[in-house]
């Protein structure tokens, strides 16, 4: 995709969505990592439905190890995997007050050590949690990047070096939670809806759905 394409690519979706955020509910750095750990093969809606269980009764490192691996699991029994999740956050909360002071850490390095943590999740966390301009590219991003010729990869590490270079910096912050609300509610794996998409012109995906193209804002 032409650096001018990608420009008015970002640009179409500020214009729609100046704000974007994760749509997982949370009130501190910590819940966001609860969340994004138990999100793992689930939907954002079923973590959300899990963690307004959850928080109420324990939203601290230290409040989940008092409730317990058992305790955990009976909060979180509606997502899939809950009996690994429960012990990576277990072993999570254990590692957070043991050695970042019940705090969840801005390194990449001490975020990828924890339990349930990989590249993906750190970079949620960064972006989301501490600003960073990171994008943690997951299905809906790998697919958007690859489609629209945006950036295409064979793995999600090769698409996020491709974007990170591809994507000017005054977008860089926000581009992770644009290129995923559009994967999740556009760009959709099975059948994308062209027809309403803002970037239609701009993408090189060969096999478009019909129908009539969108008024692009300008």
């Amino acid at each position: 995709m032409k650096r001018s394409d990608v420009i008015e690519m970002f640009t179409r979706l500020r214009e729609f969505n100046p704000q974007p955020t994760t749509e997982l509910e949370y009130t501190t750095p910590f819940e966001l990592l609860v969340a994004v750990i138990l999100s793992a093969q689930a939907t954002d809606v079923g973590v959300n439905k899990a963690t307004r269980r959850l928080y109420p009764v324990a939203n601290t490192p230290q409040a989940i190890l008092d409730l317990g691996e058992e305790g955990l699991k009976r909060h979180i029994a509606s997502i899939g995997l809950f009996n690994a999740k429960a012990r990576n956050v277990i072993a999570t909360c254990r590692i957070l007050v043991d050695q970042h002071g019940g705090e969840v850490p801005r390194e990449r390095e001490a975020l990828e050590a924890l339990p349930g943590v990989g590249r993906k999740t750190a970079n949620v966390i960064l972006n989301t949690a501490f600003g960073e301009p990171t994008i943690a590219v997951d299905t809906h991003i790998f697919r958007v990047a690859n489609r629209t010729g945006l950036a295409k990869g064979r793995n999600v590490r090769e698409v996020e070096d491709k974007l990170l270079r591809v994507i000017p910096a005054e977008f860089r912050q926000d581009a992770h939670h644009w290129l995923i609300l559009h994967g999740r509610y556009v760009c959709k794996a099975r059948k994308p809806d062209c027809p309403t998409c803002l970037i239609r012109d701009l993408c090189s995906y060969r096999h478009k759905t019909a129908g009539p193209a969108p008024i692009t804002p300008g």
